[in-house]
This record gives C-alpha cells, sequence and structure tokens, in this order.
C-alpha cells in the first residue's frame, strides 16, 4: 500500500500512544484508507446494538459487552479518505510529537513450554464442549483460544496495518485506538452488515480449510458443511422478520488469506435503516462465532470457554444510516499491548469434531495476524 511514508506512520502512532480514539479502516479490494477520529471527549457507550438506531460512527462491540470492555461508537469529528487527505488531517490537528505512552503490562518472550500450556488448555475446554454436543444438548458451539507474541523492537502498528493490507486485499483490515478498548488490529472476511438505503447484505461464513500449494480445496467434509448450514438457516430466519426481497446465493467456497471458508450471501430490502440497530442485535453473535440455540450457547461460552474473547468475534466498522454502512465480524485480530500482542482465534465444534483438528485449524488462524505482526515464517497466501 503506497502514501503511507515514515513521517505519517510516526504521526499515527503517536495518536495511539496519546489515547486519541480513532479507527484507521481499508475495505475489500480497495486502495485507499479511511481514518475516523474523535478529537474531543470519550466515545460513545452503549450496552445493545438497538442504541446505534439512526446513529453515525465507526462500531467497536464485544462479543459480550461488560463494564471492562464496552461497546463504543467513535463520533466521526474528522473523516479522511486516502494518504494525503489523512496526513492533511494529522497537519491540520498538529499531533504533537512529545506524548507520553501508557504503560502496559509486560510479557516475555513465550517459550515452547507455554505454548504446550496452550494447548494442554485447549484440550480441557475442548473436553467441555464436546460433552454436551454429543449429548445433543447443542447443535454447535466455537470454541475461541488467545495466544501472546513479543513485539518485534521498534513495532509500529500502523506498519502492521500497512502489512495486512498489502498481504490481504480481500479483507477489511482495521486499527482502532481508544481510550476504553486499547489498540486492536484485525483483518476479516465477515460482513454482518453492509449496504445502502434499501439495499443490504449479509453473509453466512463458516467451515474452515487451508490452501496446500496455492490449490483451492473444493471438497469439504459433512462436519464443515453441517456448520455452515446452521449459519445459514438461522440468519435465514432473522431476515424472514423484517426484510423484503431476500436473495440466497451460495453456499460456495470464498478464499481469505491461506483459508478458504464455505460463503452463502443474502441480499436484501429493509424498508426503515433508521433501525439498522435492531437488524445488528438479532444477528450479532451469529452462530458462526457462538452457536445452536443461541442463547444457550452464549451463555454456556461465558460460563466455560476459559479465556475473555474482549473484542474477538464482536462487531467492527462504520456505520451510517443514510449511506454507505461497512460492518464486519471482528474475526482475524489482536490486541496491542506495550511489549506484546494478544491474538485470537477459534472454530466451530459439532458432535464430530476432532479436537486435534480443531487446534490445527487454530494456528492457521493465528498466522492471518502473525504476518500482521512480521512474521516472516507466516507468509501471505491471498491472491490479488
Amino acid at each position: 500500500m503506497n502514501g503511507c511514508g515514515a513521517s505519517l506512520q510516526r504521526s499515527i502512532d503517536r495518536l495511539v500512544a496519546a489515547n486519541g480514539s480513532f479507527a484507521l479502516y481499508r475495505l475489500p479490494w480497495t486502495e485507499e484508507p479511511v481514518m475516523v477520529w474523535q478529537t474531543e471527549g470519550d466515545p460513545l457507550p452503549f450496552a445493545s446494538a438497538c442504541e446505534l438506531n439512526g446513529r453515525r460512527g465507526f462500531v467497536l462491540m464485544p462479543f459480550h459487552v461488560t463494564d471492562a470492555h464496552p461497546a463504543v461508537l467513535i463520533r466521526p469529528d474528522e473523516v479522511a479518505t486516502g494518504w494525503e487527505a489523512i496526513e492533511g488531517c494529522m497537519e491540520r490537528r498538529r499531533l504533537l510529537e512529545d506524548v507520553s505512552i501508557a504503560e502496559k503490562q509486560d510479557c516475555e518472550k513465550l517459550s515452547c513450554e507455554v505454548l504446550t500450556q496452550e494447548e494442554c488448555a485447549y484440550r480441557r475446554a475442548f473436553g467441555d464442549f464436546i460433552a454436551p454436543l454429543r449429548q445433543g444438548v447443542f447443535r454447535k458451539l466455537v470454541l475461541s483460544r488467545c495466544t501472546q507474541q513479543a513485539l518485534p523492537d521498534g513495532f509500529s502498528p500502523t506498519a502492521a496495518f500497512v502489512r495486512a493490507c498489502d498481504s490481504y486485499p480481500r479483507m477489511l483490515i482495521t486499527l482502532c485506538h481508544t481510550p476504553g478498548t486499547g489498540t486492536w488490529v484485525g483483518c476479516s472476511p465477515e460482513i454482518i452488515l453492509s449496504g445502502n438505503r434499501e439495499q443490504w447484505n449479509t453473509v453466512a461464513l463458516a467451515g474452515t480449510m487451508p490452501i496446500v500449494g496455492e490449490k483451492i480445496p473444493e471438497t469439504w467434509s459433512d462436519k464443515n458443511r453441517e456448520e455452515q448450514a446452521y449459519v445459514a438457516a438461522y440468519i435465514r430466519r432473522i431476515l424472514q422478520r423484517g426484510a423484503t426481497d431476500v436473495e440466497e446465493c451460495g453456499p460456495y467456497t470464498a478464499r481469505a488469506g491461506g483459508l478458504v471458508h464455505l460463503k452463502t450471501e443474502f441480499r436484501f430490502c429493509l424498508p426503515d435503516a433508521s433501525r439498522l440497530g435492531d437488524l445488528l442485535d438479532a444477528l450479532h453473535p451469529t452462530p458462526a462465532v457462538c452457536g445452536l440455540p443461541k442463547r444457550e450457547a452464549y451463555d454456556f461460552i461465558l460460563a466455560h470457554e476459559g479465556d475473555d474473547r474482549q473484542y474477538y468475534s464482536g462487531v467492527i466498522g462504520w456505520l451510517d444510516p443514510e449511506g454507505d454502512t461497512h460492518l464486519y465480524v471482528n474475526l482475524r485480530c489482536m490486541r496491542i499491548g506495550a511489549h506484546a500482542a494478544t491474538l485470537y482465534a477459534g472454530g466451530g465444534i459439532l458432535s464430530t469434531s476432532v479436537v486435534e483438528a480443531e487446534w490445527e485449524e487454530t494456528k492457521e488462524k493465528l498466522k492471518t495476524m502473525r504476518l500482521a505482526l512480521g512474521d516472516a515464517g507466516s507468509r501471505s497466501h491471498d491472491i490479488r
């Protein structure tokens, strides 16, 4: 991605260090990033997506809203499209050179012993999840995990954003910071709600396979097809409540970095775009990141998963009921600390799931963020 020079990169990094509230994002298959900056005050907190009805701004919503991890709407005091406009915006606001970087928790480099402990913890959680699935209590549950990786010397959040943009043209790329949420970098292939005025779309995205040798796999297991069908059926039911002219396309194989997923697209009309928050509230979290039955699966995850998902599998993106809206599920993502990043990944568990295969799937998904961090061993597989 051309245009983000060293001076601008340092300015955006300083905005992170100064605890400013802003989001930098780049839509799939586009070249120009967009910056949304709230120059004064704290972002608007909200407890439910329904509170977003009629509002405009950049949304960052966790999987589960708590006091520690609030849902926030960044007010668009400044909106700039393209690196040149972003640089002009920074110059106008005269972002100061000397800011004090808030102290955050340090983290030593990970050892093989820690990685072994992570796998043991995942296996224990998998056992807790698979038991009620095999008893028929749930049809699907989503189990996530997180891991920490030390940041390289001189790490730049903005450089990570640019690296992700260059590596993953098919995904939404985001860099977002507020005082209440911290700093998040993410790449997501999954739309939860996008559109303009009356024409809208969402997707069912589930099932995962790695790409080997640049060959796109097309043969899907029964487990993957069943998992995707659950998600599509749920979205179909939600849209029947208020959407009109619903068109469905899929499932088909869709690429996302070094992975492929099964994807079904839904296109539809909404009679009242001012009520987008109500639809978002019904959709989030979809079974792609939660499970079925949804309410019971949600409660089970909070009680048994172990790790706090924070903003992983939440909602992120631009909301504008009178213009273009681009809201995504915050999938491949990481939280940036002072010396380490916390990376997140997860996968759908069915009664037929095998722990070794699910662990390997999360390892493949974590490679997306490792590459953004500058890990040469996690090269991009995406195609332009």
